[in-house]
């Protein structure tokens, strides 16, 4: 039996740089009321992101300070403060691997 998997367009920003801009499957979110994921054609949202997480597709983390996240017309658009210290040691981490 074959399986649809939707994909919608993923953009993060944060006040310096354009981070992620891509169509994704799933993007699993850290907010002021708790975790969720967005898949494709969600209802539309628009929440508060508090420290953690950002993962895209279950695979890419991108750790954050906090943000803000709105999702319609099945596009998702996530402002962020980056977790500086976090994003070293994840590049770090990744660097030390290849």
């Amino acid at each position: 039996m074959a399986q649809y998997v939707g994909k919608f367009k993923c953009i993060i920003m944060s006040p310096n740089s354009l981070v992620y801009e891509n169509e994704v499957e799933s993007v699993f979110l850290t907010g002021d009321d708790g975790e969720y994921e967005l898949l494709a054609y969600h209802y539309p949202l628009l929440g508060v992101l508090i420290k953690g997480n950002i993962v895209i597709n279950g695979v890419e983390k991108l750790p954050i300070r906090s943000g803000v996240v709105r999702f319609f017309a099945n596009e998702c658009i996530i402002l962020i403060e980056e977790d500086v210290e976090e994003t070293e040691q994840v590049l770090e981490t990744t660097e030390a691997k290849k």
